[in-house]
């Protein structure tokens, strides 16, 4: 989410749609989501995969499972969902609470694709959901601005939830977008760093990337960070 913006010079907290996003969520907190891909309010959506993600993939410089299951949670139109399938090769569910957003996501795949693709599950379904079955855990789960759209009351459950679906040995994918100073009570995006994700995952998790992207799209460059979890 919030991938389409200009931020280096208008601001993530005063950007004209942002504001409108803001106003939507506020108004209906059980569908302001679907609301706002119905009415084409999706600043976050930037059109394409994230360059750090499939640079992480093509470098190899982890090694990132090649067989299992992945989630992708806030996946909107799902282009790094189809990343992750396609070039990693694992079975992926890609989830969002929207309707709207999941149907957009089946078009996208079926423009790109030609047809539907076997690896990837596009499903309407709730993140804090997830976890009642062995098909609920995953080898990777990839985090792109998902845990920014939370409302920060909601991050431990984030942390304690990431720790229940993650296999031992898994992965966890962080892109955090944007790295601004802001209001913390401002979102979303709502007001992140490192340390709010590091501080909600244990001993059990072992930091084996952290780093600022060389490559970004427009606007990302040097306010987005790269990190990575592998649970142990």
């Amino acid at each position: 989410m919030f991938e389409g913006i200009d931020s280096a010079t208008s601001g993530i907290a005063g950007h004209p749609e942002q504001i409108r996003l803001r106003h939507i969520i506020k108004e209906n907190q059980v569908d302001g989501w679907d609301k706002a891909w119905k009415g084409e309010v999706t600043p976050w959506d930037a059109g394409c995969a994230q360059p750090p993600l499939q640079d992480l993939i093509a470098s190899g410089k982890l090694k990132l499972p090649k067989s299992g299951r992945a989630l992708v949670p806030g996946c909107g139109r799902g282009y790094d969902a189809l990343v992750i399938a396609s070039e990693l090769g694992l079975d992926t569910l890609a989830i969002d609470i929207s309707p709207t957003a999941i149907e957009a996501a089946q078009r996208w795949e079926y423009a790109i694709q030609g047809s539907v693709t076997p690896k990837i599950d596009f499903q309407v379904k709730d993140f804090f959901s997830l976890g009642h079955s062995e098909e609920e855990h995953y080898e990777l789960v990839y985090d792109y601005t998902f845990f920014v759209a939370l409302p920060p009351a909601l991050r431990a459950d984030w942390g304690r939830q990431m720790a229940k679906i993650v296999k031992s040995g898994g992965y966890l994918i962080a892109l955090l977008f944007p790295i601004l100073n802001q209001p913390e009570d401002v979102g979303p995006p709502f007001y992140a760093r490192e340390e709010h994700y590091s501080a909600l995952l244990d001993g059990d998790w072992e930091k084996v990337l952290d780093e600022i992207p060389e490559n970004s799209l427009v606007g990302h460059k040097g306010i987005e960070q790269l990190m990575v979890w592998r649970r142990k």
